[in-house]
């Protein structure tokens, strides 16, 4: 890649989005994806990262819909809930319910004394599990009221999920697998493993999959007793996904490919590349079609699971939303802004506000898009000049407290080269 096509990946603090249904990439972070959840219909998913910021992807439209912004630290765990909310987790210890359209959240469940790593979602909607490093396991009702505190762990709980009759299963760096039951008075079961873990994965029949730092994948019965193990990488394990069918099992490992195991035998069925880049996070789409890997690179990727094809911006039959400005160079340095920032009077908001009559206008004064907060105390007219400083000193210095990803535009050409750009197409 050359420098000005690398240049193009870092000028715009927009969020890039590709259009899932046609292979391309999800862009708008600004640290690796820890996390990954799809609805249940495929339409719809949400991503935390290391930059502290969970996004919510169309992913039927291919855009960013909202950018949540709440959490002090990176946010390990998302979860999309049956009612349409979702929920966010991390580094901070607290979790956040999010009702979509709304720029803050419509709950906070505090309670965790460290971060929380982990969240899964009880098989009739109605609980949330979240597992801390502060070695509990907390089940929270979503209508409100207290949590369930559940401990029993000896170091930090990495992972919980549950099985169909709403068993919460949590796994840790103790090496240990903990079945908790319904009934607070009943007995857990408390399992001792191989090795710490790190990720936990359930599919159809209740079946029960483990990752760890030995590199094994093993499938657990009710009673904790291993059924099936196989080393899948001589690293630690760091993400794992099932479909819900138990056909495949996505797993990956640090520095290793993603790889895909049949279910029901525990063999490798295909090595998915990656180039190198760490995969933090693995999610299946409705149907199990393809699956979403979110990167250290700040990147969720798409898969074909059937043929291992990565599916990407070369892939055929995708329309290049830049084609009409073929040929305009200032055009190529908008390039990285255009899925979620639009330019015409009638064509509303995305991820990003509008850009239409942008130089003039006071900041967060764009109705209807919800900026955060720490935007409405700023007083910051832009014009080519404060654009021209927000990327040349780094949103983060120059609009403390914004949406966007830590990025700046060091070489000024560059910067003169976005700044015509807009006044071109904006209206001024």
């Amino acid at each position: 890649m050359n420098m000005t096509l690398t240049r193009l990946l870092l000028v715009c603090a927009a969020f890039l989005v590709g259009a899932v249904a046609q292979g391309m990439e999800l862009r708008g972070h600004g640290g690796p994806v820890r996390a990954i959840s799809v609805t249940a219909d495929g339409k719809t998913a949400i991503t935390g990262s290391f930059d502290s910021k969970a996004i919510i992807w169309s992913l039927d439209k291919g855009e960013a819909r909202e950018v949540l912004l709440f959490h002090d630290g990176q946010v390990n765990a998302v979860a999309a809930l049956p009612n349409g909310q979702f929920a966010s987790a991390g580094a901070d210890g607290r979790i956040a319910i999010w009702t979509p359209g709304e720029s803050a959240p419509a709950r906070i469940l505090q309670g965790h004394t460290a971060p929380v790593a982990a969240l899964a979602v009880s098989p009739d909607g109605s609980a949330l599990a979240s597992a801390s490093w502060d070695t509990s396991v907390r089940l929270w009702t979503l209508s409100g009221g207290e949590p369930r505190v559940l401990e029993g762990h000896r170091g930090n709980v990495n992972a919980v999920a549950f099985l169909s009759d709403g068993t919460l299963v949590s796994a840790g760096y103790d090496a240990t697998v903990i079945f908790w039951p319904d009934e607070a008075a009943a007995a857990p079961i408390r399992v001792v493993m191989p090795a710490p873990l790190s990720t936990l994965a359930t599919s159809a029949g209740d079946r029960l999959f483990a990752g760890g730092a030995d590199g094994k994948v093993r499938e657990l019965d009710r009673s904790g007793t291993i059924r099936a193990e196989v080393e899948v990488s001589s690293k630690p394990l760091i993400a794992l996904a099932a479909l819900p069918d138990a056909k495949y099992l996505a797993v990956a490992g640090v520095n290793d490919p993603i790889v895909l195991l049949d279910a029901t035998t525990l063999k490798p069925v295909r090595a998915l590349d990656v180039s190198g880049v760490p995969i933090w996070s693995l999610a299946f789409t409705a149907g199990g079609k393809t699956l979403l890997a979110g990167g250290g690179d700040h990147l969720v990727r798409e898969w074909d699971v059937e043929t291992g094809e990565r599916l990407g911006t070369t892939a055929a039959g995708q329309a290049d939303p830049m084609a009409e400005y073929a040929g305009n160079p200032d055009a190529e340095v908008f390039r990285a802004c255009v899925a979620c920032h639009t330019l015409g009077p009638n064509d509303g908001n995305r991820a990003g506000p509008t850009l239409h009559g942008v130089f003039g206008r006071r900041i967060a004064s764009v109705p209807g898009y919800h900026y955060s907060p720490a935007f409405k105390g700023m007083d910051i007219v832009w014009t080519p000049e404060t654009v021209s400083k927000l990327f040349e000193l780094g949103p983060s210095k120059y609009t403390p407290g914004t949406k966007m990803p830590e990025q700046t535009i060091s070489n000024p050409e560059d910067r003169a080269a976005l700044i015509r750009f807009l006044q071109a197409e904006t209206g001024g």
